[in-house]
């Protein structure tokens, strides 16, 4: 397929997963030099979970504990199950509690549900599973285990109160229109260099202090692979329109959200894990052709994308 014809069918890309992107509270030191999020509050027409206050002072609340300590620092916690150097939390600011930023009050209450991603009724616990072996270029936790109990404890805490099945104000990323002359990867190449870079490296390195990301990588080894979901371009334009830059989201035009979303997901990134008898084409015929707009497969000023990196 020829960049042109991706313009008009292939907006799938991992966009600007710029997401920024316990229990043992000993064990979270790295995360206190983290900048701290200017969150503001949700608009009275979104729903809004109980605050940390309310969470049980019983064996159900210390597993809600261990979930949301796991979400923020997924990494830290669970590195047997995290291939990358992303945390929950860099896709679900603000702990999960953000609207428009996949909250999780939104999305326990949503399953199970059936997924064209894997076409099948997915269990909520699946669903988790697959954040870690897609978005984190993980291993899946076991469904039983306790990685994957404590995250759920922690989702349905949030959801207390939540309409079961009902689809929520400010679910999902709430993606932007496709713009009326495609995205332009050259625009969003400059708006990178000038509003994200000094977040996210100028290469999508992201940025540590010592051995610890405060802001995620969003290309390159480290960052999510070609089968996560912010790899398609429309979805991290959503993301990013919302919730970037941090603490000044809503200030990018559509234009801008898929422009820069398109700049960084034409970056290589680890292989998608269905990789299909290490053929790209077969690959992006299978699960990327009719997966909103992306670029896996595609050739990029002569280049072919999605091969990966390791």
């Amino acid at each position: 397929m020829s960049y042109a014809n991706s313009l008009l069918v292939v907006l799938l890309v991992p966009a600007l997963t710029s997401v920024v992107l316990a229990a043992d509270k000993s064990r979270l030191d790295d995360q206190t030099q983290i900048p701290q999020v200017p969150v503001k509050k949700m608009a009275p027409g979104y729903f809004q979970p109980p605050a940390d206050a309310e969470i049980p002072a019983n064996a159900f609340g210390e597993m809600v504990r261990k979930g949301e300590a796991l979400f923020i620092n997924t990494k830290a916690l669970a590195p047997e199950y995290v291939g990358n150097e992303m945390n929950c939390v860099n896709c679900h600011i603000d702990r999960g509690r953000k609207a428009n930023s996949s909250p999780l009050w939104s999305a326990y209450t949503m399953y199970p549900a059936y997924r064209k991603k894997n076409n099948k009724v997915n269990t909520f616990a699946e669903r988790l599973q697959g954040c870690f072996q897609f978005s984190m270029n993980g291993t899946p936790p076991e469904a039983t285990g306790e990685v994957i109990t404590a995250l759920t404890a922690y989702a349905y805490w949030m959801s207390t109160g939540a309409p079961t099945g009902k689809p929520l104000p400010g679910r999902g990323f709430d993606e932007p229109p496709p713009p009326r002359g495609g995205f332009d990867i050259a625009r969003g190449k400059l708006l990178y260099e000038a509003q994200c870079a000094l977040c996210h490296g100028a290469d999508g390195e992201g940025k540590k202090v010592g051995t610890a990301y405060t802001f995620p990588p969003l290309w390159g080894k480290n960052s999510y692979n070609w089968g996560a979901g912010m790899h398609r371009i429309n979805t991290a334009a959503g993301f990013i329109q919302h919730n970037m830059p941090l603490g000044r989201g809503e200030t990018l035009t559509d234009q801008q959200a898929w422009d820069v979303s398109a700049y960084i997901n034409m970056h290589e990134r680890p292989q998608d894990p269905r990789l299909i008898k290490g053929d790209i084409e077969l690959t992006r015929k299978r699960y990327h052709e009719d997966d909103g707009v992306n670029l896996y497969g595609v050739k990029v000023d002569g280049v072919l994308v999605g091969q990966g990196v390791k």
